[in-house]
């Protein structure tokens, strides 16, 4: 589907908010070992149950440690046993993670997290280091088993038991913009039967990971950032055809959404609720409030093209890339109709394979990539012939590379 001229993709040159650039991850779920690079706007394709959502939660599980408390994110996902991979030498699971900060400030952090007997859990290490660029480091702490091994702070506070060292520094300017980063992440699976159901409105100000407040988050757009509900409308318009407006509609003590559609033959546009309306349609519209809900540094959201006529993934997929300018974006999908439509020079493809019981995850592979620049085949064709697959030497190079922490200054890509 091809977007009207008024809905060529807007550039929005006001990006100021962080930018997660490296992942490393050790053990967690079915990942052994994955050192991958993302990009503004991120695409995980894989057979179904390949891990792709293991990354995501990898990423989703720092953001909760932060947002609640360390012994909450392990709960939410059973026990300890249940997150770190089986059959893994190790009794631990990690997490690298670079970022590029406002103000030309990049900073390096990770975290190891120790199974015990019994379903216990202990933070083995966690690790921080702020720059400003390659010069010298800003602030920095390091902690192991519950002991301070090195800070930058003086009389730095003590190390918790059940919350992430930098939750007690965030308080600290050369470690709050960190913080505030990793916590502002946010993951979505969208379930169409939950979106269709009148909900309690709330405050609206951040879609809930299941797009159940999604009514509420429309009326906030509409109140504090109406240029934003209108793009997201336009979109969805291109998708739907004849769509003219989405507002919230009160239904007593709850709410839900309704939207306006122009019919032949009516002069004023008919209005349908939320229950009317497809699945692909209502996770087509919570993606679109999702990517550009304000102060989110990246967005995750599960396979958005789901149930959405094949027609329609191309104006999806110029609307995601349209929001990763002024938020990271990172999908996972297992769509040909979407890839048909990645920019190789604007977008990062990376492929995930499972292989003996491990996740792999790697840019694609050299021959595919070649073929599609030649413009032999598409990503999406690539796809429908089982020909995407992770790049083989990459996938050496993170089991050479990962054989040693994430160190601060290191640079190998």
């Amino acid at each position: 589907m091809s977007l009207p001229d008024a809905m060529v993709p807007m550039p929005r040159p006001d990006r100021h908010v962080p930018f997660l650039t490296r992942v490393q991850i050790r053990d967690y779920k079915s990942i052994a070992k994955a050192d991958v690079r993302l990009g503004a706007f991120t695409i995980l394709v894989g057979r179904n149950g390949s891990g792709k959502s293991n990354f995501l939660d990898a990423l989703r599980f720092v953001a909760d440690s932060l947002r609640t408390s360390l012994a909450q994110a392990v709960q939410a996902r059973g026990v300890v046993y249940e997150i770190k991979r089986r059959g893994a030498e190790s009794p631990r699971f990690s997490i690298g993670l670079r970022l590029a900060l406002p103000d030309l400030k990049t900073a390096t952090y990770s975290l190891s997290i120790r199974a015990l007997k019994g379903g216990a859990f202990s933070v083995g290490a966690e690790t921080l280091a702020v720059r400003h660029g390659s010069g010298p480091v800003l602030g920095s702490y390091s902690v192991a088993d519950g002991e301070i091994l090195d800070c930058s702070i003086d009389n730095p506070p003590p190390v918790p038991s059940d919350r992430l060292y930098l939750v007690n520094v965030s308080g600290f300017p050369e470690f709050r913009a960190v913080h505030d980063a990793l916590a502002a992440m946010s993951f979505y699976n969208f379930n169409p039967e939950t979106l269709k159901v009148p909900q309690k409105p709330d405050a609206g100000d951040l879609l809930h990971r299941d797009g159940s407040n999604l009514a509420s988050v429309v009326a906030r757009l509409k109140a504090e950032r109406p240029e934003e509900l209108e793009r997201i409308t336009q979109y969805l318009a291109a998708i739907v055809p004849g769509l003219s407006g989405i507002d919230r509609l009160p239904l007593g003590p709850l709410e839900t959404l309704q939207f306006e559609q122009q019919i032949e033959g009516l002069t004023k546009p008919f209005g349908f609720f939320a229950w009317n309306m497809s699945d692909g349609t209502l996770r087509a519209l919570s993606a679109l409030a999702a990517a550009r809900q304000p102060g989110m540094s990246l967005v995750g959201i599960e396979e958005p093209e789901s149930a959405l006529h094949p027609a329609a993934a191309g104006a999806l997929m110029d609307a995601l890339r349209e929001a990763a300018s002024q938020t990271q974006i990172l999908i996972t999908s297992h769509s040909p109709d979407l890839l048909d439509h990645v920019d190789l020079e604007t977008d990062r493809l990376l492929a995930v394979s499972f292989e003996n019981g491990v996740t792999k995850i790697a840019p694609i592979d050299k021959a595919s990539l070649s073929v599609i620049q030649d413009h032999l085949y598409t990503p999406g064709e690539l796809l429908r012939l089982d020909q995407l697959e992770p790049d083989r030497e990459d996938v050496s190079r993170q089991e050479e590379q990962l054989s040693r922490p994430l160190e601060d200054g290191d640079t190998q890509a």
